[in-house]
């Protein structure tokens, strides 16, 4: 019993201290919740910018952003699904290619971010 007693006195332990952290997290408001990364919030270029609708996006966004405009417009090649089919909005991000493979996405929006320092 007392081998009981320790294992969850030491579980209440564990999660009174997670609780207490977490409530610390909320009280300063998500102080340097900044991404890191894909995830970091950049100026973009204009053309992408009028693409996505915002000046500033991450990497991680602006892919999510094409998917959904691809989605929206059904422009995935039937036959091949890893294959999109180019409409006039995403040939101005794409440099006027007609198709492009899905992998090819993130290399393509590259040019449209700044090089970090």
């Amino acid at each position: 019993m007392s081998a009981v007693s320790r294992v969850f006195g030491g579980c209440r332990t564990l999660m009174a201290k997670a609780a207490n952290n977490a409530a610390a997290a909320a009280a300063s408001g998500g102080a340097g919740k900044e991404g890191k990364g894909i995830l970091k919030t950049v100026p973009v270029s204009q053309t992408l910018a009028s693409f996505a609708g915002e000046s500033e996006l991450s990497r991680a966004t602006a892919v999510k952003k094409v998917w959904e405009h691809i989605k929206g417009n059904n422009l995935q090649n039937p036959e091949n699904r890893k294959q999109i089919i180019c409409d006039d909005k995403l040939k101005t991000i794409f440099g006027d290619k007609d198709t492009v493979g899905f992998t090819e996405i993130a290399k393509l929006l590259s040019p449209h971010f700044p090089k970090s320092v």
